[in-house]
């Protein structure tokens, strides 16, 4: 193994002519030179050096590595100074994954201060929904993903092998058309709903639906189902039916036409940031799961 305190012993032997004007150079003491040469010699297996009178002289070994010793160490330089960048934040780089609802709420406001206090730290935004985020996380396509869970939906266990940041409890609402029977009501139990047409959201969102519709009791009739937020405010909004989003959802959206009414007994989602342990030590990824953090806690 050839180590790079030793290629710079050897470029300032081979400048100067000896040991000992190559340790003034270096600031050390001439047997400290002469050790480190003899180290070296050690590690590639062959004499790089010769006394010629009172200088050193290469050997054809040596002018090689002399040679190549710029290269190495100038590259050696340029990395060192981008890891020190990268670990001060002046450079960096994050790939995120969002679901659609978190890419227009918390996100933007996360990277907005990310940007202002590092601008030097780029970002990537790619949007998918759990358990497809977790899984692009796991499998080393992301460093970060924003994601969610039903409390009955799964256990802890599923993220056991994650850093898990949590950010939020996303309140779920219900969403009727504003000239709705119960449009001007504060709250509504489910159940009310039973007999009404239902737009359904993404998968994962349309699995937690039915499970909250049959436990109070009855099956929910969906008509209607689309990721897209926007479709399904303006499915309900065109009297097509009633649906259950997250507040944040609604957040994201201009919500014409319709009511958001509070479900008695709440159901909630929560919402976290995963990581990988060893990522979270990196600070970029630090720096951008705290961003996200205080972009929670502004809701």
């Amino acid at each position: 193994m050839i180590e790079a305190r030793h290629l710079r012993v050897l470029r300032a032997v081979a400048a100067t002519g000896s040991f000992s004007a190559a340790g003034r150079e270096l600031g050390c003491t001439q047997p400290a030179v002469s050790q480190q040469m003899k180290a070296l010699e050690a590690s590639v297996g062959t004499p790089l050096l010769v006394r010629s009178g009172r200088e050193m002289r290469l050997t054809q070994a040596g002018e090689a590595l002399v040679r190549h010793a710029a290269g190495i160490l100038s590259g050696l330089t340029a990395a060192e100074e981008e890891v020190a960048a990268i670990a001060g934040l002046r450079a960096g780089r994050v790939r995120l994954v969002s679901f659609p609802s978190g890419s227009s709420t918390l996100v933007p406001t996360a990277l907005a201060a990310l940007r202002a206090d590092h601008p030097g730290t780029r970002v990537s935004l790619e949007e998918a929904e759990p358990p497809e985020s977790v899984e692009i996380l796991r499998g080393g396509d992301c460093d970060i993903a924003l994601a969610f869970r039903y409390p009955r939906a799964g256990g802890a266990e599923e993220w056991d092998d994650l850093v898990v940041r949590p950010l939020l409890t996303d309140r779920l609402v219900a969403l009727v058309p504003e000239r709705h029977r119960l449009a001007r009501a504060e709250a509504v139990a489910i159940g009310e709903l039973a007999a009404e047409p239902w737009i359904a959201g993404c998968p994962r969102c349309r699995g937690q639906l039915v499970d909250v519709c049959e436990r109070a009791g009855f099956t929910p009739r969906i008509d209607f189902a689309t990721d897209d937020y926007p479709a399904v405010v303006g499915l309900v909004g065109a009297g097509l039916g009633v649906a259950v989003l997250p507040q944040l959802a609604i957040e994201s959206v201009r919500p014409r036409g319709v009511r958001a009414v509070n479900l008695e007994p709440a159901v909630r989602r929560e919402i976290v940031a995963l990581t990988l342990p060893d990522l979270a030590q990196v600070p970029a990824v630090a720096a951008t799961l705290e961003r996200l953090g205080r972009a929670a806690r502004s809701k």
